[in-house]
C-alpha cells in the first residue's frame, strides 16, 4: 500500500515560477479589458465575426490527389509547406 503524505504546507516548496523565482501576488489578476461585456467580446455566429473585416471566403487553392470518388472537398487552401 502506498504511503500518503499529509504534511503541513510549510513542509513543501513555496509557490515559484519555472525558473525558481518566487511568485508574486497581484492585487487584480484579472485586470485588462472586461471581456464580459457584449461590446468587448470577439464573438462570431456562423461565418460572421465581429473582429473580421470584410474578407470574402477563400475560393482559390490547389486540387488534391487521392480523393477517390469525392466530388466536394478536393481543394487545399491552407499553407502547403
Amino acid at each position: 500500500m502506498a504511503k500518503i503524505n499529509n504534511l503541513p504546507a510549510s513542509a513543501y516548496a513555496k509557490p515559484h515560477t519555472m525558473s525558481g523565482k518566487p511568485v508574486g501576488i497581484s492585487e487584480n489578476p484579472g485586470s485588462g479589458v472586461n471581456r464580459s461585456k457584449a461590446d468587448t467580446v470577439n464573438m462570431s455566429i456562423g461565418n460572421i465575426s465581429k473582429a473580421a473585416g470584410n474578407e470574402t471566403t477563400k475560393t482559390s487553392g490547389i486540387v488534391t490527389r487521392g480523393n477517390g470518388a469525392a466530388t466536394k472537398g478536393t481543394m487545399a487552401r491552407g499553407p502547403m509547406a
